[in-house]
C-alpha cells in the first residue's frame, strides 16, 4: 500500500545546521528534502500520529555543522529523538496527551567558549498539550495545558503553567531565556528557569484590545511583536526586566514609568512603550524577525510576504506570491529563508532580495466553489497509465500530481488571470477530462455572471507535450451550447473524438480536424490541429446529464435527466432508449468491455444501478449515495464510493464515513470492501502498476491486475491493490529514493548573486541592447511583475510601432533586371 498527499504545511518547518536540509511535517512522517534538488533524502517514520513540531538540534559555533540530530512531536502523544541522516530513531518519550506544539530552551542556551563545551545537565521541554479527559463537545472545557518536561528523565515537572481552550502555539526566542504563548487578547511570556530553580517561573503579561494571531521575539533586545486578526502590528518595547540575549547582562532594577511616560501600553503592562503598524487587511498569520534583528517579517491572507525596517517602520514587499502565507523560518545560511503557503507549497528565498529559487510543492488542498457548481461529478481526473492525478486549484490551473511518487509533475494554466487571495470568485474551471492514453486534455471554466448578467461558458482541448502533464492549448470554443451549462465530458477511447452533454437538452460530438497540406507546408512542426463540431444530438428537450463511450468507442451512452439513450456516435442516430430512474443521472460508465453500464443517481432517492445492454433492462441496482466511480478497462469490475449515512444501522469504525465496494458486473454482491474516512468529496480511480514497485517475476504474475487509488476531500490518498491479500491497514510498499547529485555549494559573491555567466570575445564585441521588441510585441509587452517592466516611454514607443504599417524600401521595391 502506498500513501501520499499529505500535508507539508501543518508545521513549520526546520533548516538542518549546515542549511542543506528542509525537514517539512508531512503526515505521519519528517520528510527531510534536499535544498539544492527540492526531491526527498530520506523519511523519519515512527509517529502513528500528525507530527506537529520539528525541533533541529543546533551546535555551537566550534563544533562541526554535519551534526544531524532534531526533536519531534506528534498527536500521538510522544517525543521522539531522531539521527535524521541515518535515519535512525533513537529515543521515544510518553506524553500520553496529543502534542501540539513543543520549544526545548535549553537547546539554545549553548555554552561559551570557556565553557568546554559543557552541555546542561538536564533537558526541559515546554509542551502545549490536550486534555483528552475533559469534554471535547463543552464549550468553556480548559482542554488545552502548557507543561514543562524533563526528556532525559521521560516525566512531567511541576504543575501546569497554563490552561486555554485550545492548545496554542509556544514560541521561544533565539537565545532561549524566554517562551510564551497568545491567549486571546493578552501574549504571555515566561522567564525559562535556571538548572538550580526549575520551578521558579516569571511569568509577564502583554495585553491588546483585539484578539491576536501571531507573536515574535526579538533575537537581542526587549522587543516583542505581536499581530491581531483584524491585520495590526503590535511593538512593545522595553519588556521585561532585562534584555533578551545571550549574554549574561544585569538585571534593570528601575522603577517601571507612569502611564504617561508609556505610550501606548495598556495597563500594568512590563513595557516601556508600544507602537502599531497597519499594512495587511486581514488576520496576521506570522511575524518573524531577522537574525540580526534589523527587519521584522509578517505575513497573511494577501499572499505578500512584507518585510518591516524596525527602527523606521519602512516596508519592502514580495508581491503575487499567489495564495495566503502561514509560516516563515530563518536558515543558518543568512542567504536562505523559505515561506509556507496554505496552497501546499513552501517558497525557498534568497536573501536579502527575496526572490524565489525554487519551490517544493504538495499535492494541492481542494478548492472553494460556489454552490451551484460543487456538485458537480467530475472533480478529478486520472491518466492510469502514467499514475497522474489532474486537480484543479485555487489559481486558475490544473495541477498533475504523480500519484507513485508523490510529488508534483506540472501545471498548466487554465486561465490567463492573476489569481489574489481573498479575492472574489468570478471564475470556476468547472469540468476537467483526460483522453484514455493522456495525449489530450479538456476543460471547461464559467464565468459567473454579475446580477445574472454577463456569464460565459469556454471549452477549451489541449495538447500533450513531450512530458507526462505539459499541455499547451490547441482550441477554444466560446459557448458550445449557446448560454447553457456543461454537465460532463467524456473522450473517446481511441480516437480523437469528445462528447459534451449540457444541461440545455442537447449533446455535442466534437472530433479533431486534419491539419491541410497547405498548413503543413506553412509549418512543419505542426502536429495537432483544432476541433470542430461534429454532430449534434437531443432527446426530447430533456437536460442531458452524463454521457460516456463504450470500451470500443462504437456506442454512445447520454443520459437525458432520468433516462438513459444509446447513440450510434459516427452516424449520430438514436439506437435505443432503456430504463428509466426516479432522480436524474448525474454519471455513467461502460464496465470494461462488458455487456454493462453503470448509471449513478442523486437526489432525494439515490440510486447505482447496473444495465444489461443485451436485454436493454436493468439488471440490479442498490441504494447508495455514490461519490465517485471507476471500472476496469478489460475485466467487468468496478468499484464505487459510497457515502454512509446516518440513516444506515451498520456500524462503522470511529470517524469512517465512506466504503469502497468492488463488484463483479454479473454479480450484486461485492467483491471486498473497505470502510475509508473523509469520503464526501473524494475520487477513486484504477491505476497501472508501477513497474519500479516491483520486480521482473512479480510484475509478469500479476500483469492483468490493477491498483486502486482513494483520494478523500483533503486530497490526501492511498494507493493498493484491490485483488491481493494484504492488510490494507498496515502495509505499505517500500520505494527507494533516487540518488540525485547535488554539486559544490557555492560560496562567497556566488552564494549571495550567484555564478557569473561566461562571455566571449564575440559577445564582447557585439553589445546586445536591455530590450529588443519582437514581431508581436502586444503578447508579452505587459506581462510580467510591476516593478521588472521596461519603461513606459519604450513600451509605447514599440507599441506604437507594431501598429504602424511596414512599407518596402526603395532599394527592395526595384524590380530585378
Amino acid at each position: 500500500m502506498i500513501t501520499g498527499g499529505k500535508s507539508l504545511v501543518s508545521s513549520p518547518p526546520a533548516f538542518s545546521n549546515d542549511g542543506k536540509r528542509l525537514l517539512i511535517c508531512s503526515g505521519n512522517t519528517v520528510s527531510v528534502i534536499s535544498i539544492t534538488t527540492g526531491l526527498q533524502v530520506t523519511e523519519l517514520e515512527g509517529h502513528t500520529d500528525r507530527v506537529t513540531c520539528v525541533i533541529v538540534e543546533p551546535v555551537a559555533d566550534n563544533v562541526s555543522k554535519f551534526m544531524n540530530f532534531c526533536w519531534t512531536s506528534s498527536l500521538d502523544g510522544t517525543i521522539c529523538y531522531w539521527d535524521f541522516a541515518v535515519p535512525e530513531l533513537i529515543k521515544k518519550v510518553e506524553v500520553k496527551n496529543p502534542v501540539h506544539s513543543m520549544v526545548i530552551p535549553s537547546l539554545l542556551q549553548l555554552p561559551l567558549e570557556n565553557d568546554d563545551n559543557k552541555k546542561p545537565s538536564n533537558l526541559y521541554a515546554f509542551i502545549s498539550i490536550e486534555d483528552k479527559n475533559k469534554p471535547s463537545g463543552e464549550l468553556k472545557a480548559l482542554r488545552g495545558q502548557i507543561q514543562m518536561y524533563d526528556l532525559k528523565r521521560s516525566r512531567k515537572v511541576g504543575g501546569l503553567l497554563a490552561e486555554t481552550r485550545y492548545p496554542e502555539m509556544i514560541v521561544v526566542n533565539k537565545s532561549g531565556e524566554y517562551f510564551g504563548i497568545r491567549k486571546k487578547r493578552q501574549v504571555i511570556v515566561w522567564k525559562v528557569p535556571s538548572e538550580d530553580s526549575k520551578y521558579d517561573i516569571k511569568k509577564i503579561k502583554l495585553h491588546h484590545t483585539k484578539k491576536l494571531s501571531a507573536f515574535a521575539f526579538h533575537p537581542t533586545e526587549r522587543i516583542v511583536a505581536g499581530g491581531d486578526v483584524t491585520g495590526r502590528i503590535l511593538i512593545w518595547r522595553g519588556v521585561g526586566e532585562r534584555k533578551i540575549s545571550k549574554s549574561k547582562l544585569q538585571i534593570n532594577k528601575g522603577n517601571f514609568h507612569s502611564e504617561e511616560e508609556r505610550p501606548g501600553v495598556r495597563g500594568n503592562d512590563n513595557a516601556d512603550s508600544c507602537s502599531t503598524w497597519h499594512w495587511h487587511s486581514t488576520e496576521v498569520k506570522f511575524l518573524s524577525f531577522s537574525a540580526d534583528g534589523i527587519n521584522l517579517y509578517s505575513g497573511g491572507n494577501e499572499g505578500v510576504l512584507v518585510v518591516w525596517q524596525l527602527d523606521s517602520g519602512e516596508r519592502r514587499f514580495l508581491p503575487r506570491i499567489g495564495s495566503p502565507l502561514l509560516y516563515f523560518v530563518d536558515s543558518p545560511d543568512p542567504c536562505l529563508s523559505c515561506v509556507s503557503c496554505a496552497d501546499n507549497q513552501i517558497h525557498l528565498l534568497k536573501m536579502p532580495m527575496m526572490d524565489i529559487t525554487r519551490s517544493i510543492s504538495g499535492i494541492k488542498l481542494p478548492c472553494l466553489f460556489p454552490d451551484i457548481y460543487e456538485g458537480l461529478y467530475c472533480g478529478l481526473a486520472f491518466d492510469r497509465a502514467s499514475g497522474l492525478a489532474a486537480l484543479r486549484t485555487q489559481s486558475y490551473c490544473i495541477q498533475f500530481f504523480s500519484l507513485y511518487d508523490d510529488r508534483e509533475a506540472s501545471q498548466v494554466q487554465v486561465l490567463e488571470r492573476n489569481c489574489q487571495p481573498g479575492d472574489e470568485i468570478t471564475v470556476v474551471v468547472t469540468l476537467v477530462a483526460l483522453s484514455s492514453d493522456g495525449s489530450t486534455m479538456s476543460t471547461v471554466e464559467v464565468k459567473l455572471p454579475e446580477e445574472q448578467i454577463g456569464g460565459l461558458v469556454t471549452l477549451k482541448f489541449w495538447a500533450s507535450g513531450s512530458h507526462n502533464g505539459e499541455y499547451s492549448l490547441s482550441t477554444v470554443i466560446y459557448e458550445p451550447h449557446s448560454d447553457a451549462g456543461i454537465s460532463a465530458l467524456a473522450f473517446h477511447p481511441s480516437r480523437s473524438m469528445t462528447v459534451s452533454s449540457s444541461y440545455g437538452g442537447d449533446f455535442k460530438i466534437w472530433v479533431q480536424s486534419s491539419p491541410s497540406s497547405i498548413d503543413q507546408q506553412k509549418d512543419q512542426t505542426l502536429q495537432n490541429s483544432g476541433w470542430k463540431c461534429q454532430s449534434v444530438g437531443s432527446y426530447k428537450g430533456k437536460p442531458m446529464t452524463a454521457a460516456a463511450f463504450s470500451a470500443d468507442g462504437s456506442v454512445l451512452a447520454a443520459a437525458a435527466e432520468t433516462v438513459v439513450t444509446l447513440w450510434d456516435p459516427d452516424k449520430n442516430i438514436l439506437v435505443a432508449v432503456i430504463g428509466e430512474t426516479v432522480n436524474p443521472i448525474v454519471h455513467l460508465s461502460f464496465i470494461g468491455k462488458s455487456e454493462y453500464l453503470a448509471s449513478v443517481s442523486r437526489g432525494s432517492l439515490p440510486q447505482l444501478s447496473v444495465w444489461n445492454l443485451s436485454k436493454l433492462s436493468i439488471s440490479w441496482s442498490y441504494k447508495l449515495y455514490v461519490e465517485a466511480v471507476t471500472c476496469s478497462v478489460d475485466n467487468s469490475h468496478f468499484a464505487v464510493l459510497s457515502l454512509i449515512t446516518k440513516s444506515n444501522n451498520e456500524v462503522t469504525p470511529q470517524d469512517q464515513d465512506g466504503v469502497i465496494l468492488v463488484f463483479k458486473a454479473e454479480d450484486q454482491i461485492p467483491v471486498a470492501s473497505w470502510f475509508v474516512k473523509k469520503a464526501s468529496g473524494g475520487g477513486l480511480s484504477f491505476l497501472s502498476k508501477d513497474p519500479s514497485l516491483h520486480d521482473g517475476e512479480t510484475m509478469e504474475e500479476n500483469m492483468s491486475s490493477l491498483m486502486l487509488v482513494y483520494i478523500n476531500c483533503d486530497h490526501e490518498y492511498v494507493i493498493f491493490d484491490p485483488y491481493g491479500n494484504e492488510d490494507h491497514q498496515t502495509s505499505k510498499i517500500q520505494r527507494e529514493n533516487p540518488v540525485h547529485s547535488e554539486g559544490p555549494e557555492p560560496f562567497g559573491y556566488a552564494s549571495i548573486y550567484g555564478e557569473l555567466p561566461e562571455i566571449t570575445a564575440r559577445e564582447i564585441q557585439v553589445t546586445q541592447p536591455s530590450y529588443v521588441p519582437s514581431e508581436r510585441p502586444w503578447e508579452t509587452i505587459f506581462s510580467g511583475p510591476s516593478h521588472v517592466l521596461p519603461p513606459l516611454t519604450m513600451l509605447c514607443s514599440a507599441f506604437l510601432a507594431s501598429l504602424l504599417e511596414k512599407r518596402p524600401t526603395t532599394q527592395d521595391s526595384v524590380p530585378s533586371a
